[in-house]
């Protein structure tokens, strides 16, 4: 056993030595580097590490930290209620939305690719749309108004489906499945221009070489070439949706109301913002970032694995 840790060390020196001396040899490279290594960790390595570190202190901004241990995330995950109904709701936006999304922009993605050019180019600027126009989702709370003059109601009581007005953004038993159709529509963007960009790099030789090693059909090519050939755009998209799915919180804020109705529509990153910006309570609000963080990269890792079996 002392002569394997003894190899093994060996091993581990001469490797670090073997780094050293390449990172010599490129010192120029990691000299050009260097500013946006500064960069990244000032602006992203060194605000997550600080806000883990806070995560175990009572700290409210006006009086010093306070290390409190373990005791914050004991709070969330036993005593605080509302943040399990934000990560109920937030689990069910993730699940339901993301998958949605991801699957409906490579789809309408694939079949676009497929259109003449000039069509391709204003169906991309049609789905891309939602991605860049801001806070525009917020017209939705005019096609849902809660009185008749609501579009919704409108049609519905125009067609006797409904008799009432349904206050869509104020009952707890609809603002989360609108909040869901409004999220879905805003998914559709940036991950649709990536695999877009992804289908029109794909050589066309390689689908000439399928058929003729046997590949019989559009469900096979798809499998076996174009998605193994757009695997970076897929992550890409994966990590955006995921994102995009876990940090909802100006859609439910917008249209539901802050808070929301029995805090119907809640989500973790709504319950972060109350307890960082309206509490002024950094140390729970960062215990919440650092939960959501950990989820986060846990889902990216089990999306890594899914796709590394792609095409095979």
């Amino acid at each position: 056993m002392k002569e394997y840790i003894r190899k093994y060390i060996l091993l581990r020196r001469h490797n670090f030595q073997v780094s050293v001396k390449k990172a010599k040899r490129s010192k120029m490279c990691y000299a050009f580097l260097a500013p946006y290594a500064l960069i990244f960790t000032l602006f992203y390595i060194l605000p997550v590490v600080t806000s883990i570190f806070f995560s175990f202190t009572y700290y409210n901004i006006l009086e010093s930290p306070r290390f409190i241990g373990l005791q914050n995330y004991i709070s969330l995950i036993l005593e605080d209620e509302i943040f399990l109904t934000g990560v109920k709701n937030t689990f069910l936006i993730a699940v339901i939305t993301g998958p949605l999304g991801y699957i409906a922009s490579f789809l309408f993605a694939w079949l676009i690719n497929e259109l003449p050019r000039w069509i391709r180019t204003i169906a991309v600027i049609v789905f891309y749309a939602p991605s860049i126009a801001g806070n525009v989702f917020v017209i939705f709370s005019i096609f849902f108004r809660g009185d008749a003059y609501g579009y919704v109601n409108a049609f519905l009581m125009d067609v006797g489906i409904i008799d009432a007005p349904i206050l869509w953004l104020i009952d707890p038993k609809y603002m989360l499945n609108i909040c869901m159709i409004v999220i879905l529509w805003m998914s559709l963007g940036q991950g649709f221009l990536s695999f877009v960009a992804g289908l029109q790099g794909v050589d066309r030789s390689q689908y000439e070489a399928g058929y003729m090693d046997g590949v019989k059909n559009r469900w096979q090519e798809l499998w076996y070439i174009t998605l193994p050939n757009m695997k970076p755009m897929l992550m890409f998209g994966a990590v955006m949706a995921i994102t995009q799915a876990f940090g909802v919180c100006d859609v439910t804020m917008a249209l539901c109301g802050y808070p929301s109705t029995d805090y119907a529509g809640r989500t973790v990153v709504t319950h972060l913002f109350d307890y960082g910006y309206s509490r002024f309570e950094m140390g729970y609000a960062s215990a919440i970032a650092t939960l959501l963080f950990l989820v986060m990269i846990l889902c990216n890792k089990a999306i890594q694995s899914l796709l590394r079996r792609v095409g095979t």
